[in-house]
């Protein structure tokens, strides 16, 4: 199947560029014009898309070429921007940045090539003179890309035509540019960003990006580059093969502050395959709510540990639902719920649900960092044994017993981790069920037979 979608990705020279401030404060101009909106993230980033989110009211979706493959990519595109006139995709990292640090595959750059996304690049200039012009001179000229234009972060009003000028000398257009703005600065933490549930004011902040960016970026331009995107070609049988149940399985999905990473289109596939999802809060319900299925999402349950511990009614809830079968995905701050113990960064440990044995507490240094195979050692929740899910670790934390039903596979290195049962996965890697379509169906499935054995 063939769709036209305008589209163009924001992309930059590293992490840090302004990609995030760019991308919500054009999505909100373009918002105020009135005009229908789709947005997406470049890699497997939980917090961005929240800021997308709160910008749109619509949920954003995430585009990873590792987790997803190339086909599950088009899908996305095509069934998250159906009825939108623009969709903006913000990239990962730099624009060149792929994996393990030495190839362009999975990066930004990679993923404009597969959906034919013209690039925006966002320089942040500040400090800068001609040295801009030769770093945006660079990123023309080093690989094949699809930069069609430029935007300058943190550069001043009378600076502009300078940096301008000597730009566009290397035949790319400049689209406009965005000053110092201090009054909407996002504050960071270990893992990235602070989300945007925790942000003061962001509305206001968001909206004041949006009007600063109609008075300084061409947003003309940026809609006229969109255009020229070929159509998207994407396949009309991507489910094919799919069993949805009949019995609609309720499962109870944990999201408050400390548990808030989700991907929301594979939200929305356990919803196509026939499930109905429950949010539940582990912070303040006091028990889960009747439900099939449980699933603990990652997050910062380690910012939160007292006020997890003190719940004693949830995690004995909890505990009480996992020992008796309910069929429950935890990942890295679930899979942190339901270890005995939690410490934080001040090193105090808190009791956790207790349903697995081991402690974890947070360490100075990312652990396990990056993408891998998971390979089943034997049949489970999700796969058969010797099947392999695609996953990613980001954390911090580390565990004195983090389980030994899987082996992860990165580049040639492996180690052991995870718990796999009949009605369990729980560890730190993180999947995406876009990649992993018949992990998500078996999952629900367990969740629909584990249903019809309760009314038995």
């Amino acid at each position: 199947m063939i769709k036209n979608i305008p589209r163009l990705m924001f992309a930059a020279p590293s992490s840090g560029s302004g990609k995030t401030t760019v991308t919500c404060a054009v999505l909100s101009a373009l918002i105020n014009r009135g005009l229908k909106l789709s947005s997406f993230k470049s890699g497997p980033d939980y917090i961005d898309p929240m800021f997308h989110r709160k910008v749109l009211g619509l949920p954003a979706c995430n585009l990873d070429l590792f987790l997803c493959g190339e086909e599950a990519i088009r899908q996305l595109m095509a069934e998250n921007a159906a009825a939108a006139d623009l969709a903006i995709i913000e990239g990962a990292m730099g624009l060149y940045d792929g994996l393990r640090g030495t190839t362009d595959e999975g990066s930004a750059n990679h993923l404009s090539r597969v959906l034919d996304a013209p690039v925006v690049l966002v320089a942040d200039v500040k400090g800068m003179g001609l040295s801009a012009a030769a770093l945006i001179h660079g990123f023309l000229h080093y690989k094949e890309n699809r930069i069609r234009g430029v935007i300058l972060n943190r550069c001043s009003k009378g600076m502009y035509p300078v940096y301008k000028e000597a730009i566009e000398s290397l035949g790319v257009r400049v689209l406009g540019y965005l000053p110092v703005l201090p009054e909407v600065s996002l504050e960071s933490r270990h893992l990235g960003l602070v989300t945007a549930s925790e942000v003061d004011g962001l509305p206001e902040k968001l909206d004041f990006l949006g009007k600063k960016a109609a008075e300084t970026v061409d947003l003309d331009g940026l809609l006229e580059i969109a255009q020229s995107a070929s159509p998207i070609q994407f396949s009309d049988a991507f489910y094919a093969g799919l069993e949805p149940v009949k019995n609609s399985p309720v499962i109870a999905v944990a999201k408050d502050r400390a548990f808030c990473f989700y991907y929301e289109e594979c939200l929305r596939l356990l919803e196509r395959l026939g499930a109905r999802l429950v949010e539940f809060s582990p912070l303040r319900d006091p028990v889960l709510p009747e439900a099939d299925g449980l699933w603990l999402g990652g997050g910062y349950p380690e910012e939160y540990g007292e006020a997890l511990a003190k719940n004693v009614s949830m995690r004995n809830s909890v505990a009480k639902a996992v020992a008796e079968g309910m069929p429950t995905v935890a990942e890295c701050g679930g899979f942190l719920y339901l270890l005995e113990g939690l410490a934080g960064r001040d090193g105090k440990m808190w009791p956790m649900a207790g349903v697995l044995p081991g402690k974890a507490a947070m360490t100075e240094r990312l652990q396990h960092f990056g993408y891998a195979f998971l390979e089943a050692k034997t049949d489970n929740l999700l796969c058969m044994a010797g099947e392999k899910l695609t996953v990613h670790e980001f954390h911090y934390s580390q565990s004195d017993c983090e389980g030994n039903d899987f082996v992860s596979v990165k580049g040639n290195r492996c180690r052991e981790c995870a718990y796999g049962t009949s009605t369990l996965y729980a560890g730190y890697p993180h999947m995406h069920f876009y990649g992993n379509l018949k992990a998500a169906e078996r999952f629900v499935h367990a969740c629909g037979s584990y249903q019809a054995q309760k009314e038995q």
